[in-house]
């Protein structure tokens, strides 16, 4: 029996691919990238992002390297699954902002034989799992963990440092409120 590596592609099956990591760390740059790859090969692909998620752009995934692609914005996870019945692909950004409905979603989707690329935020502000990552984690085939620079020293980051006080877990904002920064260099302030 031959055995499955990481680097061959599941044939006839869906499976689910997570892109996890702080801020500016080339998560959603990497979710087009993988998107692209599928259109180049002439596979279906649709993109979704969340409602909430309006930073760059209302229409398209914009990466903070200015990379973008046309997106549908949906208001709820299950919105994904009627949209997406041709789709061969489907690229999901900024998954923290839906609610655990995103997990069956997705988990439905890949049954019904989708490549399904998930990116979002691992850890909040405060450094604590980003419900509903760790289940996304969970249940992927394939996990890609991207690390942005410490703007403090310079080391690896995984962590997202927000910049103005407030204990909302969700402020959605980009430069002007949040940096990344390494384990030591990373604070919380205000609560």
């Amino acid at each position: 029996m031959a055995e499955f590596t990481p680097h061959q592609t599941p044939k006839n099956t869906g499976w689910i691919e997570v892109i996890a990591g702080c801020m500016f760390s080339g998560k959603t740059e990497e979710l087009i990238r993988r998107c692209r790859r599928a259109m180049i090969a002439k596979q279906k692909v649709m993109i979704f992002k969340p409602k909430i998620d309006t930073r760059y752009s209302e229409k398209e995934i914009v990466s903070h390297s200015e990379q973008s692609l046309p997106s549908e914005v949906v208001e709820n996870a299950s919105e994904i699954l009627k949209l997406a019945v041709d789709a061969q692909v489907v690229g999901i950004d900024e998954a923290q902002f839906f609610s655990m409905d995103i997990v069956d979603v997705v988990n439905k989707l890949a049954d019904e034989g989708k490549r399904v690329i998930v990116a979002g935020l691992d850890q909040d502000y405060r450094g604590q799992p980003f419900e509903p990552m760790p289940q996304l984690l969970a249940i992927a085939e394939y996990i890609t963990k991207t690390l942005a620079i410490c703007v403090v020293c310079g080391n690896p980051a995984d962590r997202t440092q927000r910049k103005i006080s407030s204990k909302d877990r969700v402020v959605v904002g980009a430069s002007d409120i949040y940096e990344a920064r390494c384990r030591k260099c990373h604070k919380i302030y205000g609560d």
